[in-house]
């Protein structure tokens, strides 16, 4: 089956049922003066992009001091106090914060360890209940795949005349390249700090957890893909989610149009993401880092943005193809930096290691932990989801569905090891790190911690074990942010073709797009634009994680179907 273009009159009805939506919910253009300082609530700072980059503001000057933006600056202004009105609105609904009423809270909160008044933020919970779901519905198949995973990214059942754009292997780098960035930086060593060593169990866990998320949205992904006659691939959830509902309830018109509605909004969410959190935030994020050692881009920031543009502008060019042969030799290379450079720390203290891991026992189950584990590493870690493992998200299911296979159930077992990657193995660098050099309880990085300067903070842990590590990590960072943008840009273009038509042109004008967005996001600054990110890709977790859930049948199926042929030794026999 060709997918089709949805309807026009579909789409604006859709985005005229949103804007209606964001009026009622009160979302206004501001009317404050051009001086006013727009307020971000508490929950989107902490999930903000911002915190885990070059994290140094401009003091303020004086009030006399101050005048009235003109020209660009005022214009960037107003839109950035209208992205805030949005941000609060939507914000409100995505980080509204579930109760915690456990007994061992009330005591922690009691004895003043927890603030009182703090929950659960709702897509925290919302991907925690899918990835738990997930794992127990598919029998732990995170875990009995293992070994079988890694053979498949080794190409030992790869044909290379199964229909598809990428190898498996490259399918995984580039989801991998979009996941691997300043989140397993940042974020981890805030869990450290505000949980101490047993956050990193949790973290273990919810990366564990995730990898069945991915499993099952990338198995779907290559279930309901379409392939056009020029060997263009279109997958993902907006396929799935207007595809696949209508399959499995052939009968039922209510969940079929639920569907298509699913459909669009997850691909317009996903558009929005790529444009702010996969592609300014980025640039921005990596400017700040490069400008600290070379302070001339502070007076130019719009060249570093044009740079950047053209090197992205380079792979995209190419589509899903071109990307994949660059992330496969990114990829390996800036993980291999960050895991050698926490390596070697860990290395010169090897005699705590022990100590270490039975810190991280110790504080797993105390109240703190359990607290800062949850609320640091799934608040931190599932709530910055798409800048840690997106198991849930639904973006790596755009990715993965390019892969060449027949098997469906082979690409998601592939899928389920970047949340492994990802988490388990990076973040854990990271923690061991913080862990080893008692980074997170040294009083002269309390601020760092109370602010939520996360990079900082790591930043601050490795320096002090091996010199001028700041280059080290100013080149991760680059490497990073661009690694992550050549692949968002693909999420949002094919979600861009899904709702305007799947043509060369139509891709074409996204592409254009994006770049116009690289440059933007050097000269850029306004906070709530790039907040406005983390919204969009946090929002894409509801209609995916839903749209799963009514199709976890059809995924057991195809696992069970697998996973005997499997087991009998029939692909075993076909490899050899």
């Amino acid at each position: 089956m060709k997918h089709q273009r949805l309807p026009a009159l579909v789409v604006l009805r859709v985005l005229l049922i949103a804007a209606l939506t964001m009026s009622f919910c009160g979302w206004t253009p501001s009317r404050a003066g051009a001086q006013e300082k727009t307020t971000v609530p508490e929950s989107q700072k902490a999930a903000s992009p911002q915190e885990s980059s070059a994290e140094s503001k401009p003091k303020e000057a004086p009030e006399a001091e101050k005048q009235a933006p003109t020209g660009f600056k005022y214009i960037e202004l107003k839109i950035d106090e209208a992205f805030g009105e949005f941000n609060k609105a939507v914000g409100n609904v995505i980080f509204y914060r579930v109760p915690l009423n456990a007994e061992q809270v009330k005591e922690a909160i009691a004895k003043g360890q927890i603030a009182e008044g703090k929950g659960i933020p709702l897509a925290v919970l919302w991907l925690l209940i899918g990835a738990t779901f997930f794992t127990f519905r598919m029998n732990f198949i995170n875990i009995r795949a293992f070994k079988h995973a890694i053979l498949l990214v080794l190409g030992k059942y790869d044909d290379p005349d199964d229909e598809g754009e990428v190898t498996h292997f490259q399918a995984l780098t580039a989801a991998l390249s979009a996941t691997v960035g300043l989140g397993n930086i940042a974020g981890v060593a805030i869990a450290i700090g505000t949980g101490g060593p047993g956050a990193m169990f949790w973290m273990m866990l919810a990366g564990l957890l995730g990898m069945t998320s991915k499993f099952a949205e990338c198995t779907l992904a290559q279930i309901y893909r379409r392939i056009s006659p020029d060997g263009r691939v279109m997958g993902g959830p907006m396929c799935y989610l207007s595809v696949g509902l209508d399959e499995q309830y052939p009968n039922n018109s209510f969940v079929s149009g639920l569907g298509k509605i699913l459909a669009i909004l997850f691909a317009i969410l996903c558009i929005g993401g790529s444009l702010a959190g996969g592609n300014s935030f980025q640039v921005k994020q990596s400017l700040d880092a490069v400008a600290e050692t070379i302070p001339l881009l502070k007076s130019y920031s719009w060249v570093y943005g044009v740079v950047m543009a053209f090197f992205v502008g380079i792979v995209i060019i190419g589509g899903i193809r071109s990307i994949a042969r660059t992330t496969e030799k990114i990829v390996p290379f800036m993980c291999g930096i960050y895991i050698l450079a926490c390596l070697a720390i860990i290395v010169l203290k090897l005699d705590k290691i022990p100590d270490c891991f039975m810190a991280i026992i110790d504080g797993a189950f105390q109240p703190k932990a359990a607290y800062g584990g949850f609320l640091g590493v799934l608040v931190i870690g599932f709530k910055r989801a798409a800048f840690s493992n997106e198991a849930g998200v639904g973006s790596a299911a755009i990715a993965h569905s390019a892969a060449k296979t027949q098997f469906p159930t082979r690409e998601g077992i592939v899928a389920s090891l970047g949340p492994f990657i990802d988490t388990i193995m990076i973040c854990t660098m990271t923690a061991l790190v913080m862990i080893i050099t008692e980074a997170y309880k040294d009083p002269q990085y309390a601020n760092l911690i109370a602010k939520n300067k996360g990079a900082a903070l790591t930043s601050e842990a490795m320096a002090s074990q091996i010199p001028y590590f700041n280059y080290v990590l100013s080149v991760a960072v680059i490497l990073f942010a661009y690694s992550t943008m050549i692949s968002w840009s693909y999420y949002g273009e094919r979600c861009w073709a899904f709702l305007f038509g799947d043509s060369q042109k139509v891709s074409m004008a996204y592409r254009i797009l994006f770049l116009v967005f690289v440059v933007l996001g050097s000269i850029v600054s306004a906070t709530n634009v790039l907040d406005f990110g983390d919204l969009m890709i946090l929002g894409m977790a509801f209609p995916n994680i839903l749209g799963v859930l009514l199709l976890s049948n059809r995924v057991k199926k195809e696992l069970d179907s697998y996973w005997t042929r499997y087991k009998s030794g029939e692909f075993d026999q076909q490899a050899n």
